[in-house]
């Protein structure tokens, strides 16, 4: 289970870009069969929100941070409430967390996030405040530079600074373009072709319900009292589960790098054992059950 799981995982990621509402089915399907494993509500919040399915995205977010007590996404968090026309609920969930806990790009999405819902609000001024950073240096380029300095332009064109607001946007285009420039020979990835292969119905009914008992009940214990609004979002995800159980993506598609299979399968297997879920590969038990239907 855990080998269908991983391969789910990695196909959503390739296929984010340029499929997202097949990558979206896939991360589907993953988070149906490891339900408290934190990288599958992960990989289920970023689809939806590509997709546009702003509540999803956010009810799974929550989930991924109560599973994993990490706050590495609450700039997407923010603009998820922004999504929902909720702006000052998303300045609530940018002020709620510490920001020094959180990285240096991390920070920055999360200022620029704050900086947008302030401009929702229609506080132009405090959204240039919002990006009034650290990171915001003229002179140095790095990752989140271009999205940075561009998002610092646009508030500088609301306040009616416009040569200035020029300016910001020159050094946004210098910056993607060295970017651009200095990771243009490092952006090949190897892929290898995964083929999908059904179960006889028995053993994947066997699945599903072994999966529906560890999302019910068999999952970590976090040794925490869930709050009202945890509960809430408990119930809105269940929910949100069953209207969208896709039916299985069954074709020949291109996975993510092999080290990153082999690593979402190694976390999977690792927290499957700790469910008491036994793991196997389904292609094996497959092909043995085909053999014996043949004898």
């Amino acid at each position: 289970m855990q080998e269908r799981v991983a391969r789910h995982l990695a196909t959503a990621l390739v296929l984010l870009d340029e499929d997202p509402e097949l990558a979206h089915q896939h991360a589907l399907s993953a988070s149906r069969r490891a339900g408290r494993i934190p990288v599958a509500r992960e990989f289920l919040a970023m689809t939806a929100y590509r997709i546009g399915d702003f509540a999803l995205a956010l009810r799974e977010l929550r989930t991924y941070r109560r599973l994993s007590g990490r706050d590495n996404h609450v700039a997407l968090m923010v603009e998820c409430e922004r999504g929902l026309n909720r702006p000052e609920k998303g300045i609530e969930t940018g002020l709620a967390v510490d920001a020094k806990q959180l990285d240096t790009e991390q920070r920055v999405h999360l200022a620029i996030a704050m900086s947008g819902a302030r401009l929702d609000m229609g506080q132009t001024q405090q959204a240039l405040f919002e990006l009034e950073i650290p990171e915001l240096d003229p002179n140095r380029g790095f990752s989140w530079s271009p999205e940075l300095f561009a998002a610092y332009a646009a508030v500088l064109e609301e306040l009616g600074r416009s040569s200035e607001a020029a300016e910001w946007n020159e050094r946004a285009d210098r910056a993607a373009l060295a970017l651009e420039e200095h990771l243009g020979g490092h952006d090949e990835l190897d892929v290898f072709e995964v083929v999908e292969m059904d179960l006889p119905e028995e053993a994947e009914t066997e699945a599903d319900e072994a999966d529906a008992d560890g999302a019910d009940g068999g999952g970590l214990d976090t040794g925490e009292a869930e709050s009202e609004e945890t509960e809430a979002d408990e119930a809105d995800t269940d929910e949100a589960d069953a209207r969208n159980e896709p039916a299985e993506p069954d074709r020949a598609v291109e996975a993510a790098p092999l080290s990153f299979h082999e690593e979402v399968a190694a976390e999977v297997d690792e927290l499957l054992a700790e469910a008491g879920i036994g793991a196997g590969t389904e292609t094996e038990s497959t092909d043995s059950t085909e053999d014996e239907e043949q004898r």
